[in-house]
């Protein structure tokens, strides 16, 4: 597979996010905001145990392509996040 630096500008990046109890907001470049029920996922749990000081500590990693905790040590790709199967 080729990847250029045009397809690299292409992808969709995190601008901003939200806490609103336990569902994580991701606003996107493309105007789309993911919503995820971080209580009910298992991947995230770690987020889920952590206080709310901890949650609001995040940062939008360089060219908005994932977001990370750093007092938890954890976070994701946007990529990543994108590529999941809806809730059934």
């Amino acid at each position: 597979m080729v990847t250029s630096a045009s397809n690299i500008d292409l992808q969709v990046q995190a601008k901003s996010v939200h806490f609103e109890g336990n569902v994580l907001h991701i606003l996107l470049s493309d105007g789309r905001e993911v919503s995820l029920p971080i209580d009910q996922l298992e991947w995230l749990k770690w987020l889920a145990n952590a206080a709310p000081e901890q949650r609001s500590k995040w940062t939008i990693e360089p060219n908005g392509f994932a977001v990370y905790w750093e007092d938890l040590d954890d976070g994701f790709e946007i990529e990543h996040l994108l590529s999941l199967q809806p809730l059934t």
